[in-house]
């Protein structure tokens, strides 16, 4: 049936609201931006006429301590603590990371930061349009217009860093940081490479000069998304992540509910998704059974094609 989402303005603040049945609201960004009066906007959204049965709203790093009265659940962050590039290089990544970080350079590859633009755009577009799949799943944005991808990565342009990574004058990796209104994190909102230049690793150098634009500007916190989700607590991408300093930190989640059946969502657990209430072994199962049917489907297409 598809998850229904809207987006409306609440004081300065713009609020997704996702759901069918249960519409639960949350900041429009977030993980990359934060309210600094949460109180404000759930009082604005009683008033709103709106019906928004739950609200949820996270901290910011580095406040990992509870400082509101609302019902509250532990989520994480996949996060480096950025010092200086010299400190990560040196003491929270090994070896091993390091020749991977500088593999790339030594086959051609250079990184830079570059203005988000034209031609920045058409490179983006290269690159999801390399293959149809990614890892076995849909490649969500395989072909898709200039137009569209121009408006899908032009969000959150104030503060963004974009950062390329260029083999003979041509895109095959990019990474777009995004600062908080504090400077204090920054959130990888994306962070991609062409699978034909993996033996490249354009990845690891992407977050090699992530961190040293991060310390250049004296941002304290790296975000790479989640270092956990839900009850999969171990991956081949956190261990990625663990590889190249990221760290797991915990942070508080709150959930208030505005209405009653939003209150009896969250006595039932109701709030959080299906997969995430389902024992670790199902989950893996159900991941598994996915991954399969994504594998038949795409061969059998290629094999019509």
């Amino acid at each position: 049936m598809g998850n229904v989402r809207s987006v409306i303005k609440v004081g300065d603040a713009e609020i997704r609201v996702t759901g069918r049945f249960l519409k639960t609201a949350r900041l429009e960004g977030e993980k990359y931006k934060y309210l600094n009066n949460p109180k404000a906007v759930i009082e604005d959204l009683r008033k709103s006429g709106q019906r928004i049965d739950l609200f949820t709203f996270m901290q910011r790093l580095p406040e990992t301590a509870p400082k509101h009265q609302y019902k509250m659940e532990w989520d994480n962050f996949a996060a480096i603590r950025v010092t200086t590039f010299e400190h990560w290089w040196t003491e929270q990544i090994g070896k091993k990371t390091r020749n991977a970080a500088r593999h790339g350079e030594k086959k051609g590859v250079v990184l830079r930061e570059v203005p988000f633009d034209d031609d920045l755009v058409r490179g983006i577009q290269g690159i999801y349009n390399e293959s149809p799949i990614r890892q076995g799943l849909p490649n969500v944005h395989y072909k898709k217009s200039f137009e569209t991808m121009r408006v899908l990565f032009g969000t959150f342009l104030e503060g963004s860093v974009f950062i390329g990574a260029y083999l003979d004058d041509v895109l095959i990796g990019f990474a777009k940081l995004v600062p908080d209104e504090t400077g204090t994190q920054a959130g990888l909102m994306n962070i991609f490479s062409m699978t034909s230049h993996r033996d490249k690793a354009p990845t690891n150098a992407l977050i090699a000069q992530a961190v040293r634009s991060c310390a250049d500007r004296g941002i304290s916190y790296l975000v790479y998304a989640n270092f956990a989700y839900g009850n999969k607590q171990n991956s081949s991408l956190s261990e990625f992540k663990e590889r190249n300093g990221f760290e797991k930190i915990d942070i508080p989640r709150y959930y208030v509910p505005l209405t009653a059946a939003g209150q009896l969502a969250l006595r039932l657990g109701l709030h959080r998704k299906l997969v995430d209430r389902l024992p670790e072994p199902c989950s893996e199962k159900l991941r598994e059974i996915r991954l399969a049917w994504y594998r038949r489907k795409f061969q059998s297409v290629a094999e019509s094609s």
